[in-house]
């Protein structure tokens, strides 16, 4: 009786540690996480250093030789714009490293199923493309001051990668946050249609601003309202036009975000999602009154970087609010 009972409860408490370790138990190392998020934080860095070469008209500072700066690994006398360039593909260069050591780790730390490695994967594979298209842009002479047709084409691709890559990177790190619900059998989908087609609202908003940011570097205006001019005028070339486009679709794209946060407040979820809702809010209260000062100040440099900054920061915070409220651990989903 006694060794019948023992054994029992033997296989209760290794089916409890089974089904513990399959809803989502066993968590990857405090060190890997702190890894993922770091990673994000460098690649947003690394953005933002892209920004400044592309504001600057320093795109242009190694020629148009890829990867070699000016035909040659070291520079003699180099000009600031070329340090600006060569920096830039310098910390470029790092973060393909940084995210192929996160794929090995992430993959020799999770099993498999983990939706950490499809992320990771992703961003691997974004980080390739974002490496490919700006070696185009650098042969091509899609740079500094150049006016080619192609450039605005090639500048709203790479944005748009740009912005996978980072919810990509985010994504990741969410994943080896979480307690439950990492596992693909683990988690039910919840209206993935209605955050899909807000994301990619929210991501026509990030393109159109890099077009409007381009627009201002080329075709600088002296005033406030030689610019309003020139954004209305039929004289003034597609690019210039365009710069409305921007502030009137993140308006709009506001509406996806009401609709994120009302139903981050009225949905029980496994997550107390109240503190990333109002770091959303403030990122995007944020966001508009860098807007408006870009405008009015007509996007000096720095305000741009900033106002980039905001951007990728709210585009991460919305990532990991939207997987919060789409991709529910399945008993969390069944509870609310």
């Amino acid at each position: 009786m006694s060794s019948t009972t023992a054994s029992g409860a033997g296989s209760r408490i290794a089916s409890s540690s089974a089904s513990r370790l399959s809803l989502g138990g066993h968590m990857p190392s405090p060190a890997l996480r702190r890894f993922a998020w770091g990673v994000l934080v460098y690649f947003i860095a690394v953005i933002l250093w892209g920004t400044v070469t592309r504001a600057t008209g320093a795109g242009d500072g190694c020629g148009n030789h890829w990867p070699l700066c000016n035909g040659t690994v070291m520079q003699h006398s180099p000009s600031v714009d070329t340090l600006i360039e060569l920096s830039h593909r310098i910390t470029s260069g790092i973060s393909f490293f940084s995210v192929l050591g996160l794929l090995i780790w992430t993959f020799s730390a999770t099993v498999r199923g983990h939706l950490a490695r499809a992320f990771v994967v992703a961003a691997v594979a974004f980080t390739m493309v974002e490496a490919v298209i700006g070696a185009l842009l650098v042969k091509l002479g899609l740079t500094a001051q150049s006016h080619s047709p192609l450039r605005p084409w090639y500048l709203a691709l790479h944005f748009a990668n740009t912005l996978l890559l980072v919810a990509a990177l985010a994504l990741t790190a969410h994943m080896l946050s979480r307690r439950e619900g990492y596992l693909r059998r683990n988690i039910r989908l919840v209206a993935p249609l209605g955050a899909a087609a807000g994301l990619c609202v929210f991501m026509i908003v990030g393109v159109t601003g890099s077009l409007a940011a381009l627009g201002d570097t080329l075709f600088p205006e002296s005033s406030l309202s030689a610019a309003l001019a020139a954004d209305f005028s039929s004289s003034s070339g597609w690019l210039v036009r365009w710069r409305w486009t921007h502030p009137t679709i993140a308006f709009l794209a506001s509406v996806f975000l009401i609709w994120i946060l009302v139903r981050a407040a009225q949905r029980r979820t496994h997550w107390d999602n109240r503190g990333l809702s109002a770091l959303v809010l403030i990122l995007l209260a944020t966001q508009y009154v860098l807007g408006l000062m870009d405008v009015l100040w007509l996007a000096p440099v720095w305000l741009q970087v900033i106002h980039l900054l905001g951007a990728d920061a709210l585009w991460a915070a919305l990532i990991v609010l939207t997987a919060r409220l789409t991709l529910e651990p399945k008993e969390a989903a069944e509870r609310s």
